[in-house]
């Protein structure tokens, strides 16, 4: 019988994987992992990097590809065009894994496939993992919140009073997806303590706590701010 793992990778840096997730790694028969379909044809893959660091047998894997873009016609194509290899797979009793970076369970490309495989009844088991903004408060050795304190996490913000009033009764507000808009909120944040993060756990990681490096710097898809009131 087959059974189907949601295994989480953790943000960037290939140790901060929990063993569970490990072992099933190396017992899986097949890998599935998420990836980008650039507008040349390319593909590029964050998941497949960290992968790559297990010396996992190369045959294992396959990957899902998604156009960058707000199609979401194109995309529930190719997620049900993967569940449909993920079910052969399953029906012939093989171990499968899908992963993703972070944690599978926040904001993960697994959420569209999840639907699927709990539609066809099939045998699965999602292991947890480290999502970024956890990681972003370790390495900059600062508490996310203490005692009663609540915290809020915004992706992709836009709406500047969503954010105002967030500031207001959140103690600790994270914004994920930043790339789009972070020139337009910086004039709102400046009274504010932040840590910004681009690119944990890898040989690229960024941090820093001085909003004035952020006006002219590029923005990488994986980065985010952790705001707290001063």
């Amino acid at each position: 019988m087959g059974k189907i793992y949601g295994v989480s990778l953790g943000p960037g840096d290939p140790l901060l994987i929990t063993v569970k997730g490990l072992q099933v790694l190396q017992q899986a028969d097949r890998i599935y992992y998420p990836g980008s379909l650039l507008s040349d044809g390319t593909t590029s893959s964050y998941s497949l990097a960290i992968l790559e660091h297990y010396q996992l047998e190369p045959v294992k894997l396959r990957g899902m590809f998604l156009q960058m873009s707000d199609d979401r016609v194109s995309a529930e194509r190719t997620y049900a065009a993967t569940f449909a290899e993920m079910l052969a797979d399953y029906n012939n009793g093989l171990q499968i894994a899908f992963v993703s970076e972070g944690d599978i369970s926040f904001y993960s490309t697994f959420a569209y496939l999840l639907k699927h495989i709990q539609q066809a009844g099939l045998n699965l088991e999602i292991i947890a993992g480290v999502p970024s903004f956890i990681m972003g408060a370790a390495v900059h050795q600062s508490p996310l919140a203490i005692l009663n304190e609540k915290i809020a996490i915004l992706p992709r913000m836009k709406d500047i009073e969503t954010l105002m009033r967030c500031i207001e009764e959140f103690e600790t507000v994270v914004l994920i997806k930043v790339r789009s808009v972070i020139n337009d909120i910086l004039p709102f944040i400046k009274q504010l303590h932040i840590v910004y993060c681009e690119r944990l756990g890898t040989s690229q990681q960024y941090i820093t706590t001085d909003i004035e490096d952020l006006k002219d710097r590029e923005i990488p898809y994986f980065s985010l701010l952790i705001l707290k009131r001063i």
